[in-house]
Parts: structure tokens; sequence; C-alpha cells
């Protein structure tokens, strides 16, 4: 989906970085398997610049956003954030990606080096109508300071794996 910027009080939200775009990821040769490169289609969900309201929460509704589906509230903090994710989602192969359960991913860039702030980057990866390509689909993208950065993740699973696996039909077991 192609974002439409925003508009709040006089001041424009460029959304023009989340737009889709296509990604060719290379896995580098290893040993006599040669280098395989992946077409990857790379969407962003409006989560990685809105947060959900709760229902005592009174937003101005100049910050209320829908998908069709669901209604959230701009999040300035997210959408700054966001100027991160085109620079992080390309470099996935050289990232430590986690398994968040089904066919969820995660990877985590480290924001802030003295309070230990992160940014948690969840993503799904499936296989595209077009023959041999792949879509990458950032469902949400937010900080999580020190204490939930405490949380332990499952062991890291290479990027090329998740996208050859998804590729070629090859579950991958999510860990206990």
């Amino acid at each position: 989906m192609r974002w439409a910027g925003f508009s709040y009080r006089g001041k424009k939200y460029d959304l023009s970085h989340l737009h889709p775009k296509t990604i060719s990821y290379v896995r580098a040769a290893k040993g006599n398997d040669p280098a395989r490169a992946y077409a990857v289609d790379v969407m962003f969900s409006f989560h990685c610049f809105t947060h959900e309201y709760k229902d005592d929460e009174a937003p101005d509704p100049a910050l209320l956003l829908t998908d069709g589906q669901e209604t959230r509230v701009f999040d300035f903090a997210r959408w700054e954030l966001s100027h991160q994710l085109p620079g992080i989602v390309a470099g996935l192969m050289d990232r430590k990606c986690f398994h968040a359960g089904r066919s969820n991913y995660l990877t985590v860039e480290l924001i802030n080096h003295t309070t230990v702030t992160r940014y948690y980057v969840f993503f799904e990866v499936s296989r595209a109508s077009r023959k041999g390509a792949l879509n990458l689909y950032v469902q949400s993208a937010h900080l999580r300071g020190t204490e939930e950065g405490k949380r332990r993740h499952n062991p890291p699973i290479a990027f090329a794996f998740i996208l050859h696996n998804t590729l070629n039909k090859i579950a991958i077991r999510t860990p206990k």
C-alpha cells in the first residue's frame, strides 16, 4: 500500500519512505552452494507510524487514521523512527532475526546504548504470486525500553534461511 502523506496542524509528515519496493537480497556462495538472489516485495503496515488507542483514551480526531480495517492514532515518535525501516529491512541479510511465533519474525535495532532502548521490527515473509518471488510485510515497529528488552529471544535465524524455506515451502519450526 502506498501511504499518503499526513498533515497535522499545518505540518506535513511524509510517508513515501514506506512505499512498497522490491529488494533483491543475495545470499553469498558457501562451499559448493552458489550465490542465490531472492526478489522480495516489501510492504509496510500503518502500525509502523501509528499506535492503538484504548477506549478510555480521547485522542485528537485529526490524529486518527484508518486502513479500512482498524482505526489508530498517528504516532509522531513512531513516524520519526520509521525513517530507519528501509535501511533495517535492506540489511536483513546481515542482521539477527528471531522467531516471534507462527510465521512472524522480528529483528531488533539498538537505538540508545545508554538506556538500552530497542526498536523492535516485526515482519512476515510469504510467497508472492509472481513465480520465484517473496513478500515481506513489516507488521509493526516500535520501541521497547530496558525492562521489556530483557525478554529472552529464541535462537537467531538467518534471514537467508527464512527466505529459502519460505520460497521452497519448507516449514520453519517454531521453538517451544
